[in-house]
């Protein structure tokens, strides 16, 4: 296999499992019977999002590289938010505050 095609199998990859992060979303909202996002959609996202620009950047398309640097700013700051917030819960509601 050519360097060329296994450079596209990682962008297909990246698509992949960015991909995945709708279907992981759709399936935890059906079980919940309301709109959810758990925090797997979060990690999918990152990932799917650093595989996908680092394919651009080796094939310097600029209008798939900014999108995704943007995007993986938004997707870490989500699970910052997210794990402060469970932090700050486990902290507030612990037996030992009380």
């Amino acid at each position: 296999m050519s360097v060329d095609a296994l450079w596209v199998a990682f962008g297909f990859l990246g698509q992949a499992i960015f991909g995945a992060r709708f279907l992981v979303q759709w399936i935890a909202s059906e079980r919940r019977g309301e709109s959810h996002i758990p925090l797997v959609f979060w990690w999918l996202s990152i990932v799917g999002a650093a595989i996908t620009l680092a394919y651009a950047i080796h094939k310097k398309e600029w209008v798939f590289i900014i999108p995704a640097i943007f995007g993986l700013i938004v997707y870490t700051r989500n699970l910052i938010l997210i794990y402060r917030a469970q932090r700050h819960s486990a902290t507030t509601t612990s037996p030992d505050r009380a």
